[in-house]
């Protein structure tokens, strides 16, 4: 990465992780998934409840194999064969997890997360019952204030997410937001998280990337 565009990302990190800390939430910066792992690996204790929301970023890091690899117990709401009966239980038991790992839609510079959720099985533990949430985030998912997070999510991570899920909706014919009335729409819940009563409750790791949508 040319240097001068290092220093800018730079600059908006730091933003970022002040922002957050002054919202009574922890930020951290790692480079790669290496050290992302090695991170997440102090992070979680052994033995640890851990369950996960919809992400594409923890499939791209790694994470989804290391939890199930590691000394945790893993709610995998991603494993073969699992019914929809199995996984409303998962969703359910992600409230008492003593982790609880995604990502966000969005981030302000100034520390609030945007989020979009189909069911709310993602944004509600964000906001309640997991004793601790980690949320993986990738540089592209840094704006600057909440216009630009809403437009991000809206317009373009949310036209993205429903194509891949292939849900029928204008969305997958348009590719972009309509605010539909479609019974499939994926755009049902909308949440912004703007501070935590216990503090370093939410833990955010940035990695120096390009991650999910």
């Amino acid at each position: 990465m040319e240097e001068n565009v290092e220093w800018y990302i730079d600059k908006k990190i730091e933003r970022t992780i002040e922002g957050l800390r002054k919202r009574n939430m922890e930020g951290y910066f790692v480079n790669d998934e290496v050290e992302l792992i090695e991170l997440l690996t102090k992070l979680i204790p052994q033995n640890s409840l851990v369950g996960v929301g919809d992400s594409m970023t923890l499939f791209e890091t790694g994470v989804i194999d290391f939890l199930r690899k590691g000394n945790f117990i893993f709610l995998d709401k991603y494993r073969d064969g699992i019914t929809s009966e199995e996984k409303r239980e998962i969703y359910i038991k992600n409230f008492s997890a003593d982790i609880f790992i995604c990502s966000t839609n969005a981030l302000t510079e100034s520390g609030e997360h945007y989020n979009i959720d189909g069911n709310g099985s993602r944004v509600a533990p964000m906001l309640y019952g997991p004793k601790n949430v980690i949320l993986v985030v990738g540089i592209n998912k840094i704006v600057r204030d909440i216009e630009e997070a809403e437009k991000r999510v809206r317009q373009y991570a949310a036209p993205i997410d429903a194509k891949r899920l292939g849900k029928d909706t204008p969305y997958t014919t348009l590719g972009y937001c309509i605010d539909c009335k479609s019974p499939y729409r994926i755009c049902n819940d909308f949440v912004v998280i703007k501070g935590q009563f216990i503090k370093g409750r939410i833990k955010v790791i940035i990695v120096r990337k390009q991650l999910g949508y």
